[in-house]
């Protein structure tokens, strides 16, 4: 089977080598990918926007493709699973990702927290605020407790959240949001919401609309700056498993928020076939101590970077597995998981999540050896040389039987690779290490 990838990032990387590796897929062509992707055995990287559905419907139609897996949100936000639901030459084709309907709970802060409140699952306290009722948002921020946190509604890149510490600063960037249109149409609404104290991890879930299956868990660390401090970003590396997610925490996630989440689209007839993200905060019973989950956000696709450690330890076969999303069977799915530990640490341009510079030239990935380099933000020269082309431009994973040992042999390897501005925070994965000593 001809399979199409849309996407361009270290998320796609990650995702071509796996269905690569399935004997169902016959050529996988990824719309448009990077200098990673062009490597993959059985790739083909097609200069296609994910969004330009037109130019989608023609090029599937063509190459005969039997199965789109949508990467990104744009594309989702945007109705590509609607496009080919409503088309009769496209219908008969797979699409890994939910319709516009279902791609609200990350399109909207404010829809997510909606569908939360009516379906009981456990969140923070909140409300919505507009440039109408500005005045009511700054009085809510003065009810609360620093931090604040401020959410743009819409999708803003992954860095439209701001946890601040200072009141005046909360005040002056809930104005610049909602007023100076900080973060464009994505602020016309913005969420402010209580601080959750805790820890936060990443639970991805796959479903058919009515049955699913819990893939790995996984914590990501979005900070730019080492200690967590700085800009938010995309992502600065990820580690999976998270130790404290065990069967009796994972029970809690289960029975609390995944179940309910599916259920709640069923109910509210919302056609659902693919990837929720649940972003997780774990946070202490001021009593018992007991960890207890809390939803911090909703996505509708694999994060990024969790996906570079999430991926390499899934040992099914993924054209399989997502063959059974499409036929509603996905019950009938054994998910096999590497007991391993994975690490993964992102390679940034210098200036990054700021003004940065493309077009440096990248050394050493080939002199990486027993680790995984993704390629996020890249591609070649006319003379054939790896260029930056992106903020977050390489990540490095690494596989071990603990945590340490897998950080240790990211970190060592990811030393051979070198470019003007090369920049990488040290401390990934520390902060589980500390609670898995204590």
């Amino acid at each position: 089977m001809n399979i199409v990838l849309l996407g361009s990032g270290g998320r796609e990387h990650a995702m071509a080598c796996k269905i690569a590796e399935s004997d169902r897929c016959t050529t996988l062509f990824v719309a448009p990918g990077n200098a990673g992707t062009a490597g993959v055995d059985k790739c083909r990287n097609v200069d296609i926007n994910p969004t330009d559905f037109d130019a989608l419907r023609s090029f599937v139609l063509k190459e005969n493709v039997g199965m789109v897996v949508v990467g990104p949100e744009a594309p989702l936000v945007a109705g590509v699973a609607d496009f080919f639901a409503s088309d009769s030459a496209l219908r008969h084709i797979t699409v890994i990702g939910p319709g516009k309907a279902g791609a609200r709970l990350e399109g909207s802060k404010d829809y997510a927290k909606g569908f939360m409140a009516r379906h009981g699952v456990p969140t923070a306290a909140h409300r919505t605020f507009t440039l109408g009722t500005l005045d009511e948002g700054l009085a809510f921020l003065r009810s609360l407790k620093p931090p604040y946190v401020l959410k743009a509604d819409g999708l803003a890149a992954g860095k439209g959240v701001l946890i601040l510490d200072d009141l005046a600063e909360a005040e002056a960037q809930l104005r610049e949001m909602l007023a100076g249109g900080k973060f464009g149409e994505a602020s016309e609404k913005v969420v402010v919401e209580e601080f959750l104290r805790g820890i936060e991890l990443s639970v991805f879930v796959l479903t058919d609309g009515r049955h699913y299956k819990i893939l790995p868990t996984a914590k990501d660390y979005k900070r730019i700056g080492e200690g967590d401090t700085g800009l938010n970003t995309g992502g600065m590396g990820s580690v999976s498993p998270v130790h404290f997610a065990d069967k009796a925490f994972m029970r809690k996630v289960e029975e609390r928020i995944v179940s309910p989440t599916v259920k709640g689209l069923h109910q509210e007839g919302i056609p659902y076939k693919g990837f929720i993200f649940i972003g997780l905060m774990a946070v202490a019973d001021e009593e018992t101590g007991e960890l207890n989950p809390y939803v911090i956000e909703y996505n509708v696709r694999m994060g990024d970077p969790e996906t570079e450690s999430v991926f390499p330890r899934i040992k099914s076969d993924m054209v399989d597995v997502f063959e059974h999303v499409g036929r509603d069977t996905l019950h009938q799915v054994t998910l096999d998981v590497d007991s391993r530990s994975a690490v993964c640490v992102m390679l940034t341009a210098q200036g990054y999540p700021e003004h940065y510079e493309k077009g440096k030239v990248i050394t050493g990935v080939e002199d990486v050896q027993d680790c995984t380099v993704f390629h996020a933000g890249t591609r070649r020269g006319d003379d054939g040389s790896l260029l930056t082309a992106g903020g977050r431009v390489l990540c490095v994973t690494a596989m071990a039987d603990t945590v340490p040992a897998a950080l240790l042999k990211s970190y060592q390897e990811l030393e051979k690779i070198k470019w003007e501005g090369c920049y990488f925070r040290r401390d990934i994965g520390q902060d589980l290490l500390k609670m898995m000593i204590s």
